[in-house]
């Protein structure tokens, strides 16, 4: 049996389990994810960044976790990014299995091998409960003595809040990317590009130059003459990445073709001046439904976020696109003539279904 571990949130609560990751204390965001698979990917997204996630669905590691090959643009065939992206795993059950004709460790050792905490057997229900009616909250995963409400108020009254911090510069490159050799290129602004945004764009006959988030394209930097921008996915408040929204402010005034994808939908909005704000426990999932505003046809998505765009702070000439059908917050917005679109959800996939890989063609029509 592993080591007794606590997990312990800004509310006072506590929660004990038995570690089956690495035995190291570590804080962060405590969010919860519904997604029934798929965690080989989901923990690889950066868009986790920060955070200790709770799994809703009860068995956790029946299947094991693959290799770490890579394809022949040199990303990651089966993971999201180079590595697991969050600070600490919570499940109720955790099955020690690799039964899986592409498994090759198991969760526990791959967890260990890049110091991941975590635990099982904690009332995750209970756990998810409190978090859809508290909100997401600060927390920690904590070994050694048990923890007491006094102690552990201490601990975590020191434990800085991860939304004021600019994530996004954590989990992008550090230099340009280049990827494909389609006539048309792409400039990709990293703020945690999951891999399978690039391979979707690449498989379109498209060349990719991925930059950095605080990248100038308009410096003499050896990247030019692109054709469009895609802004990915990412962790944190997007309120926090201003030189990326300073960027894009200047691409929508070239009127280059223009895609945001998760937090490059909200660092559109916030572009054009219009608002966003954090949601009380976001959307973390395979089967959140959403509905297109304009043909009324409805998708299930995957996604990944904390935060969303105020729909009624668009200015004029911007419409929402997609809407949730869970709770009426935005899933996209576009404008009513020029080539901009973005989206909430993630038309990628990896985990989740692919039901809306069609935005990409859709966006491609603007490049023609």
């Amino acid at each position: 049996m592993g080591k007794k571990g606590y997990l312990i949130l800004e509310n006072g609560k506590i929660f004990e389990g038995v570690s089956f990751g690495s035995v190291s204390d570590r804080n962060g965001e405590v969010v919860f994810n519904t997604g029934m698979v798929g965690y080989p990917e989901g923990i690889t997204d950066p868009s986790y960044f920060g955070q200790i996630l709770v799994t809703t669905y009860p068995l956790i590691g029946n299947y094991g976790v693959p290799d770490d090959a890579v394809d022949n643009m040199g990303i990651k065939t089966n993971f999201e990014s180079d590595r697991i992206q969050i600070r600490g795993l919570i499940v109720s059950r955790y099955m020690d299995h690799k039964k899986h004709w592409q498994a090759k460790r198991t969760l526990s050792d791959w967890l260990i091998s890049q110091n991941i905490p975590a635990l099982q057997g904690i009332d995750t229900r209970t756990l998810t409960k409190m978090l859809r009616q508290k909100g997401v909250m600060k927390g920690a995963i904590k070994f050694g003595p048990p923890p007491s409400r006094h102690t552990s108020g201490l601990f975590l009254k020191n434990v800085k809040d991860i939304n004021e911090e600019n994530l996004v510069q954590e989990v992008s490159c550090r230099k340009p990317l280049f990827y494909g050799k389609g006539s048309l290129k792409i400039l990709l602004i990293d703020c945690g590009v999951k891999n399978n945004i690039i391979r979707n764009l690449v498989s379109r006959n498209l060349s990719v130059v991925r930059v950095p988030w605080d990248f100038d394209p308009y410096r003499n930097n050896g990247v030019s003459g692109f054709d469009a921008v895609v802004v990915s996915n990412g962790p944190g408040d997007p309120k926090m990445a201003i030189k990326t929204i300073g960027t894009v402010q200047k691409l929508l005034s070239e009127k280059i073709p223009f895609l945001g994808i998760c937090l490059g939908n909200q660092i559109l909005a916030l572009a054009i001046g219009a608002d966003t704000y954090k949601l009380k426990y976001g959307h973390r999932g395979q089967n959140q439904p959403v509905r297109d505003c304009f043909t009324g046809k409805c998708f299930v998505t995957t996604q990944n976020h904390g935060f969303t765009v105020d729909g009624s702070s668009l200015p004029s000439g911007w419409h929402p696109w997609f809407i949730n059908l869970n709770d009426n917050t935005n899933e996209g917005i576009r404008h009513e003539k020029l080539p901009f679109i973005s989206i909430q959800f993630h038309p990628e996939a990896t985990p989740g279904p692919h039901d809306t890989d069609w935005i990409f063609d859709y966006f491609l029509q603007f490049l023609k």
